[in-house]
């Protein structure tokens, strides 16, 4: 686990936030290759698209859906043509994403090395077995490799060269990026462990307290009763020796019975 904040972060919630960056990457690289596709000679691209729609539907007329769906292709193709190849919002909006993929990738994979290390020196109380956590450990990794491996294959491969050269420059900061923070991010889970320790020794000081002084409450609360119950006995069974704790006739009495506020001879 890692501490960001106030808050303690998990590997699947680092793994979803990788996801999601590399679906907001796919996304963008796919929109940037359709304005650069469509910044060219327009009325080639729209005389080409008419073509394909009319050998489609030479046999027979397209129904009004039909219709509507080509004219809102060329609707696309036009305004994407408007843009001109404006691209740059969508550049900075890829790079962001793909530091943010970069970024939860390695916090990931320096929460796994910790908890290895942690598996071969300290003992697991957890609720999940220790052959549970290291299949998904190693299940986790298999698909962070595997988006990695998409990623690189659709900006090198199949995006303009701008784009590929983006992930070079992405990926090679990153790394170097990673390494510190896995330094940093393994210290920061040792300390939480630490943490996590001392607050469980003191919850459990604080239970045995709490346990300590509910026991002794319960003991003096049960012995001023029993005595209250013997001396009522007595009083039933023996009411010449009067009313109060101490029996008449016992050398203290005179001195108690004395007292203001006690009157041992009263009878109701």
């Amino acid at each position: 686990m890692l501490e960001s904040g106030s808050e303690t972060v998990d590997p699947l919630t680092l793994f979803a936030l990788a996801n999601g960056a590399v679906q907001a990457v796919k996304k963008g690289c796919e929109l940037y290759k359709e304005i650069k596709s469509a910044a060219g000679d327009v009325k080639d691209v729209l005389k080409d698209l008419d073509d394909q729609f009319h050998n489609k539907y030479k046999d027979r007329a397209p129904t009004i859906a039909e219709k509507n769906q080509f004219i809102q292709e060329k609707n696309r193709i036009i305004e994407l043509n408007k843009k001109g190849g404006e691209t740059t919002n969508i550049y900075t909006e890829i790079g962001q994403q793909l530091g943010a993929y970069f970024d939860n990738y390695y916090k990931c994979l320096a929460v796994f090395e910790e908890e290895e290390r942690r598996s071969k020196t300290e003992v697991y109380h957890g609720e999940d077995s220790l052959g549970k956590r290291a299949l998904q450990r190693v299940l986790l990794k298999k698909q962070l490799e595997h988006m990695s491996q998409e990623l690189r294959e659709i900006m090198v491969y199949q995006s303009p060269p701008e784009l590929g050269a983006l992930w070079t420059d992405v990926e090679a900061m990153m790394k170097t990026v990673g390494k510190e923070q896995s330094v940093a991010i393994g210290i920061e889970m040792r300390r939480h462990a630490e943490q996590t320790k001392i607050r469980a020794r003191r919850r459990k000081r604080l239970q045995y307290r709490i346990l300590c002084w509910t026991s002794s409450s319960i003991g003096v609360i049960y012995l001023v009763w029993l005595i209250w119950a013997v001396v009522q006995i007595r009083i039933d069974n023996n009411p010449e020796l009067g009313r109060c704790l101490i029996p008449k006739g016992q050398w203290p009495y005179e001195h108690y019975n004395n007292l203001k506020w006690i009157d041992c001879e009263q009878i109701k």
